[in-house]
């Protein structure tokens, strides 16, 4: 099998069409599957992307010189011909598809496979070899359902409301804040964003996503002017001066990581909602087992563990080394 791509310390590059992927490392020519921070970086020559995910690159890395690319569009660079697919992570995000010679691999960035009603649904692209993230690469991570995610969410927001108290619900501000935006019932009460989910709204609602209502939390919005409110905030605001204001208040967490028993305490909150924007145990398999690739190169996350597993399956698996944190239960993408 012909090495299509291969692993640098810049990141995932192309010999015959000499561009990287998702490189960590300036260069001259970046494909890039979405834009978390962790993905899409400053410091490129050229960028490409899909034209979904344009609009908040362009917000976070500013005045850069970027080509877009529709879904499914075949470009043809250097010796190599590439091809941008829906993975289902947040809107915009994209699977990059690459030929050369009859070979063809896919560099998945982060996807999800169930569908979320905001991202484009991913879809499987038949490969010879896969390139996969397992941020949650063990069988204890499975996912709520959204129709359960929804009531669990609602239900808890409607019962502090009607006890007083401020709802304060902790995500990330690309992707993961506008997807509960969609989940949440707007009628229980007014809901209050972050400067940085709000930033995000903005570009998202400029593209033409409809989101509920939403109320930018400046110094002048509090639990007196917008009682029984939810309070969308960036992980790094729980706890803070910011979210205090609000209280009396609950304050839960969504994430793939609240799973795992000990880490709502960790992160200090009431409640934890088992959502997240990658694929869990099952979603890893299934979008694997889809492709129909053999050799399976496993980037961040359960990285060796998951290997052990896919070897033991049948693939051909192996480890690469990567700077993608995938979603880490300590940092963020503010998307500022």
């Amino acid at each position: 099998m012909a090495e299509v791509l291969t692993f640098t310390d810049r990141g995932i590059y192309c010999p015959a069409g000499d561009f990287y992927i998702d490189p960590w490392q300036p260069v001259d020519r970046a494909l890039i599957t979405h834009g978390h921070s962790d993905h899409a970086r400053p410091g490129m020559g050229r960028y490409l992307a899909t034209n979904g995910s344009a609009p908040v690159m362009r917000h976070r890395l500013g005045d850069i010189t970027l080509e877009t690319i529709r879904y499914g569009e075949e470009r043809r660079i250097g010796d190599a011909t590439v091809s941008f697919h829906p993975a289902g992570h947040v809107p915009g995000s994209a699977q990059i598809r690459v030929a050369v010679a009859g070979e063809v691999w896919v560099a998945s960035g982060d996807y999800k496979t169930v569908a979320d009603g905001l991202s484009e649904p991913f879809e499987p692209v038949p490969c010879h070899a896969f390139i996969t993230e397992c941020t949650f690469g063990l069988p204890i991570f499975k996912w709520t359902p959204q129709d359960v995610l929804t009531r669990q969410i609602n239900d808890w927001w409607a019962a502090n409301a009607a006890a007083g108290r401020t709802s304060i619900l902790g995500a990330y501000a690309l992707g993961k804040a506008q997807r509960l935006l969609t989940t949440v019932n707007p009628d229980i009460g007014p809901i209050l964003t972050h400067g940085a989910i709000e930033n995000t709204n903005r570009v998202m609602r400029d593209e033409g996503i409809a989101l509920p209502d939403t109320i930018y939390a400046d110094a002048d919005v509090s639990a007196k002017t917008h009682p029984g409110a939810l309070v969308l905030a960036t992980p790094s605001a729980l706890g803070t001066p910011w979210a205090r204001r609000f209280g009396p208040a609950s304050t839960a967490f969504a994430s793939g990581w609240m799973a795992l028993r000990g880490v709502r305490r960790r992160r200090a909150a009431d409640r934890g909602f088992i959502v997240s924007d990658h694929a869990d145990w099952d979603g890893l398999n299934s979008a694997i087992k889809a492709t129909g690739a053999t050799k399976i190169f496993a980037t961040h996350g359960y990285t060796s563990v998951f290997q052990r597993w896919l070897t033991d399956q049948g693939y051909d698996a192996h480890v690469v080394s990567t700077d993608y944190q995938g979603e880490n239960l300590d940092t963020e993408d503010a998307a500022e």
